[in-house]
């Protein structure tokens, strides 16, 4: 190990690790590298700073990547590392405390025999041989079962393998998204195959819907080896059998039928055997093209299912429409083996730059009720209402139109409970009563075979999901319309009462002058508190507070788009605790969004309990010294903003250098009340412009569906008089 990773795991600087090599004659001896850059022995260090009472600072998986990272590349000891990873699993920490404890040559031992135990569920698990220079890493590997959990060391060893042997394309299906596709198989599916089973997840999460035979095949030993340790620890009462091949050219389960199939299979592979597997058996809807390896994944998936049985497949959104795949689509529809077709937001799995798409299918039974639609969702539903004043999803869908996502709203940002749930109801609905399915406008729509068969056989989503009902009440649209042309007429009325002059005064011949002081140097004083939330994503530590998934949080997009607070804490970790109190000020920690876009908030009572959310910096003023309006306008100020930014293209905003006026209270008072006038015109401005936007879409969808009719005279009894035709008559 250098001596930056010495620094590291002990918590000092590398100047400190420079002192002891120098101070100390019994610092161990470089033991590889150069004079310029030594390396040390792991475990002579190890010793060394527990000798001195020096604790690593390194989590426990970081002590495992290093450990692997010492033996250099090739030593292959992340793949015989597996098998013990699984028996280590079932003992207990102070069993695996113990074992680490031993002298090198009995831990050696120990780990070759303890390794032994595993059933023949791991793909080539011949026995595992260890030697002295192994030592180390065994004891890593306990150390990181013991802290972190067994899984977090599979995935650390196969992260390992997967850097030496330069595999490219190999992403780990997200655990919210494998949830998603083993909830869309029926509750009776207990023998459930993945033919790219690549990490294990959706094999796990089939186990967690109560599967109990599980099959697997990948064609890396390394991500056989994982998904048949993963399952050991995820299900181990469920029969497993995971084997490595290519599944397309060498299945290795060829007379395996099932009841379900889950997958997410490699994409674009140009090279997946077209010319070889000409004449597969496989291909009942037809030989798909050299272009379309997913068609032939998805055929082998309807050839391992029982009659009726379902395959649940993540797919690329050019599957969908790619003309050299129309022919088979065409004939997966017309026998009615395509069921659903889901879209998910981009940025939901990788890779994150496009929006794949989950493709339900059902191999049709002998004599079997016909199947006469197929289902879409639109997974990129609203992630939640706009902000207060502008009309709810309810009410809009209720009119007829689609509802408008909120401008806030990322995918990036999305929630798999609220996304599985809207994919979930639609479904069960869906299957429960095909006939008489009801079409859920911008959200779902079931489309007859027959609509689908045309030149293209473009089963795209978002062509086939109307973002209007088929049913709209002329009368209510028109009411619909009154309502919100009523509702524009007073917020304009409201926004040019905030828009008044109001007396605003010229400070005088020159701008004025002031004192001003840092929020750091306000900190120190005792005027101010300032806190951060943590990042999105942080890791929890032992001890963390109670879940709190169904807190409402307060986000920095929420102060950006002056939305109230999140209804559900995305993004949060687990020791995510700290509340927001009325008149606290919040600033957003990363800059941007446009010049609409606010980076401070006063909170009030309707943010009042929310979390703080990530990327936000919560500023608490002490109410005698500073007015919370007069600290938010100010620190909000973009000539402010800017010098306390650092970065181009993120900008990272450093509260502590924001710097506010040193004025007395009541003169802060007034220079609040002025700021919660200036806010109050700029919630007026989105409102009114919110309206504005919602009338006009409510018009246009209501003229062009042909619910409502032009006015007699749209400009007005004095209106101009209508065009003529060339001829001099009316036109």
């Amino acid at each position: 190990m250098t001596a930056a990773e010495i620094s590291r795991i002990a918590g000092v600087t590398r100047a400190t690790v420079s002192n002891w090599r120098r101070r100390h004659d019994d610092f161990p001896a470089p033991s590889a590298g150069t004079e310029t850059s030594p390396l040390y022995d792991l475990t002579a260090v190890q010793a060394w700073l527990r000798a001195r009472g020096h604790t690593s600072t390194a989590s426990p998986t970081e002590e495992l990547r290093t450990a692997l990272r010492l033996l250099g590349p090739g030593s292959g000891v992340a793949a015989r590392l597996f098998p013990l990873v699984a028996a280590a699993s079932r003992r207990t920490p102070e069993e695996l405390a113990e074992l680490a404890t031993l002298s090198d040559d009995a831990l050696v031992a120990r780990a070759e025999r303890t390794a032994g135990e595993l059933p023949v569920a791991v793909p080539e698990a011949e026995p595992s041989r260890y030697g002295p220079d192994d030592a180390g890493v065994l004891r890593a590997l306990l150390g990181c079962v013991r802290e972190a959990g067994a899984q977090a060391a599979v995935d650390v060893l196969a992260e390992r393998e997967l850097d030496e042997s330069a595999a490219s394309g190999v992403y780990q299906t997200p655990e919210g998204l494998a949830l998603l596709m083993a909830r869309l198989l029926p509750a009776g599916a207990s023998r459930v195959l993945d033919p790219a089973c690549g990490s294990g997840t959706l094999l796990a999460a089939a186990a967690r819907q109560g599967a109990r035979e599980l099959y697997g095949q990948d064609s890396l030993a390394v991500q056989g080896r994982r998904t048949a340790v993963r399952l050991l620890l995820a299900a181990p009462g469920a029969e497993t059998a995971v084997r490595v091949g290519d599944s397309l050219r060498a299945d290795a389960f060829p007379d395996v039928t099932v009841d379900a199939v889950l997958c997410n299979p490699p994409f674009g592979d140009r090279d997946w055997g077209h010319d070889e597997l000409a004449y597969d058996p496989r291909w009942a809807y037809g030989l798909p093209s050299r272009f379309e390896s997913e068609l032939a994944w998805v055929q082998h998936a309807l050839a391992h299912l029982e009659p009726g049985g379902h395959a649940v497949m993540l797919l690329p959104p050019a599957l969908a429409f790619r003309s050299s795949g129309r022919r088979v689509r065409a004939e997966l529809i017309r026998s009615g083996a395509l069921r659903a077709v889901v879209s998910l937001p981009a940025r939901a799995a990788y890779p994150l730059h496009i929006g794949l798409q989950i493709w339900v299918f059902q191999r049709p039974e002998p004599g079997g009720a016909d199947r006469t639609t197929v289902l879409f969702v639109d997974g990129e539903g609203e992630q939640r209402d706009d902000a207060a004043g502008t009309p709810s999803a309810t009410d809009t869908a209720g009119a007829g139109t689609r509802p408008r996502r909120s401008a806030s709203a990322s995918a990036a940002s999305f929630d798999w409970a609220g996304l599985t749930d809207r994919v979930l109801a639609q479904w069960a609905a869906f299957t429960t009563a095909p006939d008489t399915y009801a079409d859920e406008p911008g959200v779902a729509r079931a489309v007859p075979l027959v609509d689908l068969l045309d030149d293209v056989v473009d089963v795209t989503p978002a062509r086939h999901v109307r973002v209007t009902a088929a049913d709209i009440d002329p009368a209510a649209l028109a009411r619909r319309v009154d309502d919100l042309h009523g509702r524009l007429a007073g917020q304009v009325a409201v926004l040019a009462a905030a828009s008044a002059s109001g007396g605003w005064r010229p400070s005088g011949a020159a701008a004025r002058e002031w004192r001003t002081a840092t929020v750091s140097d306000l900190a120190r004083g005792g005027a101010l508190t300032v806190l951060r939330a943590a990042p999105s994503g942080a890791r929890g530590s032992k001890g963390s507070a109670a879940p709190t998934a169904e807190r409402p949080v307060l986000t920095a997009s929420d102060i950006s788009a002056g939305n109230p607070p999140s209804p559900r804490a995305v993004g949060l970790h687990a020791d995510a605790t700290q509340s927001v109190a009325a008149g606290d000020v919040l600033v957003r920690a990363l800059g941007g969004g446009g010049e609409a876009a606010a980076m401070t908030r006063v909170a009030d009572d309707r943010d009042a309990g929310a979390l703080l959310g990530p990327h936000v910096h919560l500023l608490r003023p002490d109410p005698a010294r500073l007015d919370p309006w007069f600290l938010a306008g100010f620190l909000g100020a973009e000539d402010n903003i800017a010098s306390a930014s650092t970065g181009s293209t993120l900008v990272h905003v450093a509260p502590g250098r924001l710097r506010v006026p040193l004025l007395p209270l009541e003169e802060q008072r007034r220079y609040g009340e002025a700021f919660r006038r200036v806010h109050e015109l700029r919630a007026a401005v989105r409102r009114t412009t919110d309206l504005a936007a919602d009338t006009v879409a409510t018009l246009t969808t209501g003229l062009t569906a042909g619910v409502l009719l032009p006015p007699d005279d749209p400009d007005g009894p004095d209106g101009p008089a209508s065009p003529e035709a060339p001829d001099g008559r009316s036109a």
